[in-house]
C-alpha cells in the first residue's frame, strides 16, 4: 500500500530526508519515530505530494507520489498536529464543507458524514459550532474527515499531542477500530506508549535516515538482546546446581528467585521448569521480564551516539 525506495530530500545544503526505504503492507500501521528535526514531517509532506522528493521514489496505493499527485491526495487521508478547524462553523457544516472540497456528491456528503459524526460518537453534537467542542472531540471530527472520501492510507502526525488522558486515550481507541485489511495507517509520534499501543511494525528515523525498523519484538531482539525471564520461588532462593539448557544465561540470584536471560523460551523454558523441579524448588511463577519501546528507542539513539 505503501512503498519508497531511496526517498530523499534536500533543501540547500540541508539533507532533511536522506535514503528512506520503507514497505508497508495493507492492514499494517507504521509508527515513525524520531526526535524534532529528524525528518518526519518532510516525509508525511513528500507522501502526500506536498513536496517533490530530490531523490528516490514513493507510491500510495500504487499512484507514484511524483507523476500522480491528484490520485495520491484522492488515496490518502491527512491528520496533521494543527488540523485547522473552523470553529465557528458546526461537525455537520465542516464535513459538508470538506466533502465539497474532495467533490463528494450532496447523498454521499450527508450519508458519509452522518456514519462518520455517529461511529465517532459526536452525532449528538454535529449542529453545535466546534468551538464549543473539547479537545478530544475537535481530534475526533479531524479523524473522520480524514475518513470522509474513504481513503485506503492514512497519514497521522501527532494525531494525540498536548491532549488531555481521557481525550488521548478516546481518540487512540478511535485509531486502532480504523485498521481493517484493505486500509494503511502511518502514525508519527513522540508517544512511545501510544505507538507500542497502535503499531505492528516501527521505523526510527535519525537525520533523515532510517535507523532501523521492524516489529516491536524484532527490534527488542535486536537491539536489547534475547528475553530476560523472572523466577519467583517459595520461600528464598538460595542458589542451586541446576543443569542451565544450551543458550540460557544466569543473570542474577536474589531471594525471591533468579532471573535469566533465554535465547530460545520455546525449547529451553520447559526444560529450565523441570530442572527447579529435579532440584526440589517449589516455583510460584516464571514470567518475561517487561521489556519497553522506550527501551527500544534509547538503545537505537545510543547506538548512534556511539557510532
Amino acid at each position: 500500500m505503501i512503498q519508497t525506495e531511496d526517498l530523499s530530500k534536500q533543501f540547500g545544503d540541508f539533507q532533511a530526508v536522506d535514503g528512506v526505504t520503507i514497505t508497508v503492507r495493507p492492514g499494517q500501521v507504521l509508527a515513525l519515530l524520531g526526535q524534532n528535526g529528524a525528518g518526519k514531517t518532510t516525509t508525511v509532506r513528500m507522501l502526500t505530494s506536498v513536496l517533490a522528493p530530490t531523490r528516490g521514489w514513493a507510491r500510495l496505493a500504487g499512484y507514484d507520489v511524483a507523476r500522480e499527485p491528484d490520485k495520491v491526495r484522492s488515496a490518502v487521508g491527512v491528520l496533521t498536529e494543527q488540523h485547522g478547524l473552523y470553529l465557528r462553523m458546526s461537525g455537520e457544516e465542516y464535513l459538508d464543507f470538506y466533502g465539497q472540497v474532495y467533490r463528494l456528491d450532496a447523498v454521499t456528503r450527508r450519508k458519509r458524514s452522518g456514519e462518520l459524526l455517529d461511529y465517532f460518537g459526536l452525532d449528538e453534537v454535529a449542529r453545535r459550532p466546534m468551538g464549543q467542542y473539547s479537545k478530544g472531540m475537535r481530534q475526533k471530527l479531524a479523524l473522520a474527515r480524514t475518513l470522509l472520501h474513504e481513503p485506503p492510507v492514512l497519514l497521522l502526525d501527532e494525531p494525540t499531542s498536548a491532549m488531555d488522558p481521557e481525550s488521548a486515550r478516546l481518540v487512540r481507541q478511535s485509531i486502532a477500530s480504523l485498521r481493517t485489511a484493505n486500509r494503511t495507517i502511518i502514525i508519527c509520534t513522540h508517544n512511545l506508549v501510544e505507538a507500542e499501543m497502535l503499531a505492528d511494525h516501527i521505523a526510527i528515523i535519525y537525520r533523515g535516515r532510517i535507523l532501523t525498523q521492524g516489529t516491536v519484538e524484532e527490534l527488542k531482539l535486536a537491539l536489547l538482546g534475547p528475553a530476560e525471564y523472572q523466577v519467583r520461588v517459595r520461600g528464598n532462593w538460595r542458589g542451586g546446581t541446576l543443569d542451565l539448557p544450551r543458550g540460557v544465561t544466569l543473570l542474577d540470584e536474589a531471594a525471591a528467585g533468579p532471573r535469566f536471560r533465554v535465547e530460545d523460551p520455546v525449547e529451553s523454558n520447559p526444560i529450565l521448569l523441570k530442572q527447579f523441579i529435579k532440584s526440589g524448588v517449589d516455583v510460584v511463577s516464571m514470567q518475561e521480564v517487561p521489556r519497553t519501546l522506550e527501551e527500544v528507542y534509547l538503545a537505537a539513539m545510543a547506538k548512534m551516539t556511539h557510532a
